[in-house]
């Protein structure tokens, strides 16, 4: 049985990610500490919100580096995924570094900030994240900044362009949308995190 971490870095959507965990049979433990943190099979870094609070709590709590230095499968979640990032536009925030690449605001006459609602996936490279979630599958996206597409892309959205919407690289992993909230599809996905070794 694999032993699940959430990072208690202050998110509002803890709560809900460890419920949607728990449908899938798994108790996940929330924890601040960096043994706790370490010892996981499997850590989840969840967050909504801004970059500069975002990286501000992990930083107070002593996580920043201890989240870099981790060996095993992590998955950013939402503001978790883009504090993968090295930068985010939000604030002129430094990020975590362990993905290439900068958040940019969404911009354009016509687009509604933040994009928020379902909007479909569309894979770029086969990974066992994605196994069982259909090229145009939806899931629910809240958010204002959208981290590039490039290299470590495995699904894109599109909305005003297109943007990272599940990302990887190495160990580290990141959904820009709300598994908790995308019912059979983020369900899905959280199944294959899981299951990662």
């Amino acid at each position: 049985m694999p032993s699940v971490v959430l990072v208690d870095s202050g998110g509002t959507n803890i709560g809900s990610v460890r419920y949607a965990l728990q449908r899938l049979g798994v108790d996940a433990r929330l924890a601040d500490d960096a043994a706790a943190i370490r010892a996981a099979s499997h850590v989840i870094l969840p967050g909504v919100g801004a970059a500069a609070p975002g990286m501000a709590r992990l930083r107070e709590a002593g996580l920043v580096d201890v989240v870099r230095g981790l060996t095993q499968p992590v998955l950013g979640v939402c503001l978790g995924m883009q504090l993968l990032f090295e930068h985010s536009e939000e604030s002129d925030t430094p990020c975590l570094g362990l993905i290439p690449g900068s958040l940019r605001r969404f911009t354009g006459d016509t687009l509604r900030v933040p994009h928020m609602g379902w909007n479909s996936l569309q894979p770029t490279r086969m990974h066992p994240l994605l196994a069982g979630i259909d090229a145009g599958a939806y899931a629910y996206f809240v958010h204002s900044y959208a981290a590039p597409v490039g290299e470590h892309t495995l699904a894109r959205s599109e909305y005003g362009g297109n943007f990272s919407a599940v990302v990887q690289r190495g160990n580290f992993h990141g959904a820009q949308f709300h598994p908790e909230r995308s019912a059979a599809v983020g369900a899905q996905l959280l199944r294959n995190f899981i299951a990662l070794n």
